[in-house]
Order: C-alpha cells, then sequence, then structure tokens
C-alpha cells in the first residue's frame, strides 16, 4: 500500500513539472517587462514628466480622495511585482525538486546521462526564478518609496492649501475691519 501511496505522489509531483516550469518563464518574462515600465517611470520621474501611473494624477482626477485610498491604489499597482518577488522563488524550489527524484534514480542505476539532464533542468530553473525575484524585488522596493514620498507630497500639498484656506477668510475680516 505504501509503495501505490508513493507511486501516486511521484506521479502527481511529476506532472506539475511542466506547469512549474512554464510559470518560472512567464514570470521570468514578466520580471524584465517590469524593469522595463521601471526604467522608463523611472526616466519620466527624473525629467519632471509623470508619466503612466502616478498618484498625483489620480487626485487631479478625483480631489476629494483620501490618503487611505491612495495607499490602497499604491498597494495595488505594486501586487504584481509583489507577488512575482515572492512566488518566483518557491516555484524555483518547487522545479529544483521535482528533477531531483528521477536524477537520483538514474544515478542509483548509473545512468548518468538522466543525472545530468535532471540537474540541468533543475538547476536552470532555480537560477531564472531567483533572477526573476531579484529584479522584482529591487523594482518594487523603489517604487514602494516612490509612492510612500508621493503620499507624504500629497498631504502635504493638501495641509498647505488647508492652511492657505484658513488664513484668507481670516485675512478678508482682518482687512474689513
Amino acid at each position: 500500500m505504501t509503495s501505490s501511496i508513493e507511486s501516486g505522489l511521484y506521479g502527481v509531483s511529476q506532472f506539475f513539472l511542466t506547469p512549474v516550469l512554464l510559470a518560472i518563464a512567464a514570470l521570468f518574462l514578466y520580471a524584465f517587462f517590469a524593469l522595463g515600465a521601471f526604467v522608463v517611470q523611472a526616466l519620466q520621474r527624473r525629467g519632471g514628466h509623470p508619466g503612466g501611473f502616478e498618484l498625483r494624477q489620480v487626485v487631479r482626477a478625483d480631489p476629494r480622495i483620501g490618503s487611505g485610498e491612495l495607499e490602497v491604489i499604491a498597494a495595488q499597482r505594486l501586487e504584481c511585482v509583489r507577488i512575482a518577488t515572492r512566488v518566483a522563488p518557491l516555484l524555483g524550489l518547487v522545479a529544483t525538486m521535482i528533477p531531483m527524484g528521477p536524477a537520483l534514480a538514474a544515478l542509483g542505476d548509473g545512468d548518468l546521462a538522466s543525472v545530468s539532464s535532471g540537474l540541468g533542468v533543475a538547476f536552470s530553473a532555480v537560477i531564472l526564478a531567483l533572477i526573476a525575484s531579484a529584479i522584482t524585488y529591487a523594482v518594487a522596493q523603489v517604487r514602494r518609496r516612490w509612492y510612500a514620498a508621493d503620499l507624504l507630497r500629497i498631504e502635504r500639498e493638501r495641509a498647505g492649501d488647508a492652511v492657505a484656506e484658513h488664513r484668507v477668510p481670516t485675512l478678508q475680516a482682518e482687512a474689513a475691519r
């Protein structure tokens, strides 16, 4: 009975190798897409031209939007890169472990070509997953800092506007005296 459970688990784990490798490939491509978008956004921010997605544009579109809502929008914007950062290494580990079973079995049989093939897949997958994770981590961290600075700037502008609105009636009342 234990043998049938082991065979079933082995078969199920082998079934997931292709989907995991495809997911790692997709995350790897997404990491470079995110990096490209990040570079464009960095150049736009450096040039003083906010592009694509900016919290200030959201405020311009709806000046009544609250700070909490802006934080949610910033978190939503960061969600994909943060998920990629965390999921890629996990899938890399899975893609490392799945081919190890057949590679170890082949080693026991003396089939070094199969061992080499299995280990090649395992290590290639984890390397690509870690590269994807490193890229998305860097993008997420810098964007998080940008959005925090944008939120702070918006709050300061709003506080300045509130002070200015408060002063105007006071100055008008003094001028009327």
